[in-house]
């Protein structure tokens, strides 16, 4: 079966990614299945999902799923012409949250088994996978989370460890690789 483009879109965050995945989307097809993974946890963030959602095309399919991505792009590739998922850190995060809780020491600090970061890790490179052998042209939106200053807890170096080793396997996998500054795209694979 002949497979699709992986893309992968990366950059700051409001940097104007998911902008550009969307309109690169746009000019793929008109059946695009848009995998959303954020999870409205509180009203700041149900409004960055309502924006969202009102910029896209009524006729996209939109499928919210917060953990199961890799299963969804396999459901989908056969039926979708584009699969747009946004967004991996936001996916990384959901993964991690579920796995670290209840995992403090005696003074409250994080500790993550070297093997559960190993299995998030794992899965992300599942992902990458699926959806790079998808018949359907995926994109994949994710943020350059190391660009910053280093996370002050435990769980943020985490988490900031565990998107850029997930970001350099998807852009290993991918076809195209975009970073996006200040709402400008520059093509760097």
């Amino acid at each position: 079966m002949k497979r699709g483009k992986l893309v992968l879109v990366t950059g700051g965050a409001r940097s104007g990614k998911s902008t550009f995945a969307e309109g690169m989307a746009s000019t793929m097809g008109d059946r695009v299945t848009y995998v959303a993974t954020a999870a409205a946890g509180d009203a700041e963030m149900a409004q960055r999902i309502a924006i969202h959602q009102a910029r896209r095309p009524a006729h996209w399919e939109t499928v919210e799923e917060p953990f199961k991505v890799a299963e969804i792009i396999e459901e989908k590739g056969c039926q979708a012409r584009i699969i747009l998922l946004d967004c991996l850190t936001l996916l990384l995060s959901n993964w991690l949250l579920a796995v670290t809780q209840g995992e403090e020491d005696d003074a409250g600090s994080l500790l993550l088994r070297k093997d559960r970061f190993d299995q998030l890790l794992e899965q992300a490179t599942s992902l990458a996978r699926k959806a790079r052998d998808c018949p359907a042209h995926v994109i994949i939106v994710t943020n350059e989370v190391g660009w910053g200053l280093v996370p002050p807890s435990p769980l943020g170096r985490i988490y900031r460890d565990l998107a850029g080793r997930a970001n350099q396997v998807i852009a290993g996998h991918s076809d195209e690789v975009h970073l996006v500054v200040s709402g400008l795209p520059i093509r760097l694979k």
